[in-house]
């Protein structure tokens, strides 16, 4: 074993840094504590924004707000009673991430309106070399890619959407030079994004036309102020760990439990659970026709559902139309649909989300591994996969925050701890043992990805009870990537797993790995 550099690895080229981190969203500052605290401090957060809180400072569309109680949406070790509301405001969400910077003394750790567009393993030198858009070139013993899934907005591939001669928006790229009063203005998409907007902007708009494809599942929300009293009560540490602990229970049970539990309890939770909320919904729409329009055929859970108290009564109004007709383009004036009738707008808005599992997406720029193995090419050729969400084989030093097979329907937050103390975990451990690389096991990674696969054999997004849903929890493969388990479960097995399940080296790369045909 060569000399040591002081880092815990070989001597050799010295990167400019240890760990670099992509992303100063909550997951890259969740990453940046979790290296804290296993002594990993010569770490790098690069950003494209301005700003740190990634999705909560790239959206900023009227009614952005977290749509999971604000004390669970928020992380176990830095929880807030000073909320304005039991929903927070995104603007609120922001605020959070920048504070949590400025606590855990990550802002000299921060390199913002820097975009990187490709990295690569250096097999000779044990690093990785990225590149930003400004053509400078960073090194980085380890990388973390705390890219968030709400990263590249999804516009609808609708002829002629170039063209429209009005003023196109996407929520996700929110103009707020934009003006809408007095305007006809259309929402295309009816996700959680779109029922956030429509009911803040409708009184602003001289005619509101909102263009569905699938309707979506709305719950009742239990929102308001916490006022004086709700921050005295949440401000009690004691009594917000038992409100995030009964939130945190009701949640794993109704989303999580829906695909890890057995098929006979999620068959029978789900259809207790439909019933009273279908009469709810259709409670809040008069016309008959619009509320069959408005009512989901699919089952409940099979995509997001949303919360609202709003959404549903907004289709009450004489200046908000519904269209369910396909469109068949969009054209300089309007919105032509498949019944001839062109809908005449000023402003086009796309509620459309974000590519989560397009291709091109994810990654969101080309990562070249061991022997230029490029990961986009590997799983478009072999399906999504990774070891519990953190990492592949064949890129050594790499992990992710969000990978396939580690996210479990429910809070982010909970996957952005689980899966930094298992990347920081493995990251230590390389240090102590002096070596300057680590690849989890192909042996390891193919069972954990077959466990998977089995699991998902039972997945009830794959029977009749979802067809017609349009769900984003189907990727273009046809799987379902998030992880089918329990929160417990992925808590646990990121915080426990047997270190032996990564392969430490110094210096030489092993050979490459063919795939077995098993995992593929």
């Amino acid at each position: 074993m060569s000399k040591d550099d002081g880092r815990g690895a070989p001597a050799g080229i010295r990167p400019d840094h240890e760990v670099i981190v992509v992303g100063a969203g909550f997951g890259g500052i969740g990453t940046g504590i979790a290296l804290q605290r296993k002594g990993i401090h010569d770490f790098l957060i690069v950003d494209k924004w301005d700003r740190v809180g990634g999705t909560w400072h790239a959206n900023t569309y009227p009614g952005v707000a977290v749509d999971i109680p604000s004390f669970i949406y928020s992380f176990s070790y830095e929880q807030r009673g000073d909320w304005s509301r039991i929903f927070a405001p995104g603007t609120e969400l922001r605020d959070y991430a920048e504070s949590m910077v400025d606590k855990y003394g990550l802002r000299n750790r921060l390199r913002l309106n820097t975009t990187i567009v490709a990295a690569e393993f250096d097999d000779g030198n044990s690093l990785w070399r990225l590149r930003t858009d400004g053509g400078q070139e960073l090194t980085c013993r380890y990388m973390v890619l705390a890219v968030g899934g709400l990263e590249r907005p999804k516009m609808p591939d609708i002829e002629g959407l170039q063209e429209f001669g009005g003023t196109l928006v996407h929520t996700a790229m929110w103009d707020h030079d934009v003006a809408l009063s007095g305007k006809r203005v259309a929402v295309i998409g009816t996700g959680a994004t779109a029922l956030q907007l429509i009911p803040v902007i409708v009184d602003e708009t001289e005619h509101l036309t909102v263009f569905q494809r699938t309707p979506i599942w709305v719950f009742p929300k239990s929102d308001s102020e916490v006022g004086w009293l709700g921050r005295q009560i949440l401000g009690q540490k004691r009594i917000r760990s038992v409100l995030r602990l009964a939130g945190n229970i009701g949640t794993e049970l109704a989303m999580s439990g829906m695909v890890a539990g057995p098929k006979w309890l999620t068959d029978t939770g789900r259809r207790l659970a439909e019933a009273p909320i279908r009469n709810w919904m259709r409670g809040q729409v008069r016309d008959p026709v619009l509320r069959e329009k408005l009512t989901p055929k699919y089952g409940l859970g099979c995509k997001r559902p949303s919360m609202s108290n709003d959404y549903l009564k907004t289709f009450n109004r004489q200046d908000v139309s519904l269209i369910t007709d396909s469109i068949e383009r969009v054209t300089e004036h309007g919105v032509l649909t498949a019944d001839g009738v062109e809908h005449e707008i000023d402003i086009l808005i796309c509620a459309t989300g974000f590519k989560l599992w397009d291709k091109g997406a994810i990654p969101p720029f080309p990562v070249h591994g061991r022997h230029g193995k490029d990961l986009e090419t590997f799983w478009d050729q072999h399906r999504y996969q990774s070891y519990q969400g953190v990492t592949v084989p064949g890129f050594p030093n790499a992990f992710t925050i969000t990978g396939p097979y580690g996210f479990v329907l429910g809070s982010y937050i909970w996957l952005i701890e689980a899966t930094s103390a298992h990347l920081a975990r493995a990251i230590a451990e390389s240090k102590r043992r002096g070596t300057n690389e680590i690849e989890i096991r192909q042996d390891v990674h193919d069972e954990y990805y077959r466990k998977c696969l089995r699991r998902q054999e039972k997945n009830f997004l794959f029977t009749p009870v979802c067809e017609g849903s349009n769900t984003y929890y189907i990727d273009n493969h046809g799987d379902s990537p998030f992880r089918p388990s329990t929160h417990g479960e992925m808590y646990w097995q990121n915080r426990h797993f047997d270190l032996d399940v990564y392969r430490y080296t110094v210096g030489a790369p092993v050979p490459a790995v063919a795939v077995s045909k098993e995992a593929s």
